[in-house]
């Protein structure tokens, strides 16, 4: 679809090895990631705190990948969902997750018409852009797996005819994790195909403030932002417009090892800890929930930072822990939370360091600096480059992380 001036993507020059990317200019950058933080804040006059909460949806959508919510009722999960399908212009369905439930109510089923004499499909609630699965651990191990077809591969089969599933489509999961009886705990090749599993807390004393105020009256109601097509766009930009280095990959690479052999990190206490390492999905996840956290945050490329802040959401779900991490109280978070402390993370630009210092130049290199500054101002003043070599990121050696 057409879009404002200067929206697009454009080559631009590889980086040192001869790879050859396309990366969205500068103008397309700041448009969309304009177009998301208007999105974002029209989704934040609703919903009154939680804003890694609201910034988690909008990193899944743009990834294209599903999201579990997990926390005590009424902290706005269901409330979170269905504004960010209204902003994004998306259309919504709740399903709430019974022990009754079966898997033809939520994908669909094949229905008799005595006056054709035939059998019509009637399609389930599933075949909507964002789909709310509310207590998702209620529902039995049965009617759970309906939905790993649905997930990965965005279609439904009824009586050998495949459905496919809108475009985007997004599962937003809940569950309570206080409960434990009338429960069915997912089973890990079900939590392994959330990209991203949030914890949703109890709002602060100010916030719960701002909420009676604010709810006590007429509920705000959120406005379209963004239309179908440009969320569709903009997921295409995130996945193919956005550069990622090959330090970030190695840094992504490195956590997710970490985790199945933690000994080559010098991490060996935690081996007795972790039964299964997570799977190649969060190295995917990781970078793609990184391209989208950087589309976001006004840059075309990836930083290690980025990598960094979404790995605590979405590692620690994939974890296996065994009988030894139960009884030592010790949990996936603190797990990720050491690995993270201790891979260290490759410094793309000096300004990531702090500590980082100029080189003092040659002789010969400072002569030369000087004839290249003398020409220069003959020529005339340059616009500025982005940190780098001819614009682009460059690698320079590893720090060890904060």
């Amino acid at each position: 679809m057409s879009g404002p001036a200067g929206r697009g993507s454009s080559p631009i020059r590889a980086p040192a090895g001869g790879r050859s990317v396309t990366a969205m200019s500068a103008a397309p950058v700041y448009d969309d990631a304009t177009l998301l933080e208007h999105a974002l804040f029209e989704i934040r006059r609703v919903i009154v705190g939680q804003d890694r909460l609201v910034e988690r949806l909008m990193v899944a959508l743009l990834a294209g990948g599903h999201i579990l919510l997990e926390g005590p009722p009424g902290v706005a999960k269901t409330l979170a969902a269905e504004t960010t399908a209204k902003v994004v212009g998306g259309t919504f369905a709740r399903v709430q997750f019974t022990p009754d439930l079966l898997p033809s109510d939520i994908t669909g089923t094949r229905v008799y018409r005595a006056s054709t004499e035939e059998f019509d499909v009637e399609l389930g609630p599933v075949f909507v852009n964002l789909l709310l699965a509310d207590e998702i651990n209620r529902a039995p191990a049965k009617v759970q797996s309906a939905l790993l077809e649905l997930m990965a591969e965005r279609q439904v089969t009824i009586g050998g005819t495949t459905f496919p599933l809108p475009d985007p489509f997004l599962v937003v999961a809940t569950q309570n994790p206080a409960e434990s009886e009338g429960v069915y705990p997912l089973p890990e090749a079900q939590r392994d195909r959330f990209l991203m599993k949030v914890r949703v807390d109890h709002p602060t004393p100010e916030e719960e403030l701002e909420i009676a105020r604010r709810m006590g009256t007429e509920p705000p109601t959120p406005a379209e932002r963004l239309s179908v097509e440009e969320l569709v766009r903009l997921q295409t930009a995130a996945r193919s417009a956005i550069y990622v280095d090959h330090g970030v990959m190695r840094y992504a690479v490195d956590l997710v090892t970490a985790t199945r052999d933690p000994a080559r990190f010098g991490l060996g206490d935690l081996a007795r800890y972790i039964t299964c390492g997570v799977s190649s999905r969060a190295t995917l996840g990781l970078i793609a929930a990184g391209r989208a956290l950087a589309l976001m945050r006004r840059r075309s490329f990836v930083l290690p930072q980025d990598v960094w802040d979404v790995a605590f959401d979405v590692l620690p779900h994939r974890l296996v822990l065994s009988y030894d991490a139960v009884a030592d109280g010790v949990t996936a978070e603190q797990v990720v939370g050491r690995i993270l402390a201790t891979v260290t993370a490759p410094r793309l630009t000096p300004t990531q360091d702090a500590t980082a210092r100029p080189v003092p130049p040659t002789p010969d290199a400072l002569a030369g600096s000087t004839d290249a500054a003398a020409g220069a101002a003959a020529s005339g003043p340059r616009p500025e480059e982005p940190e780098g070599t001819n614009g682009q990121l460059a690698s320079a050696g590893t720090v060890p992380e904060a």
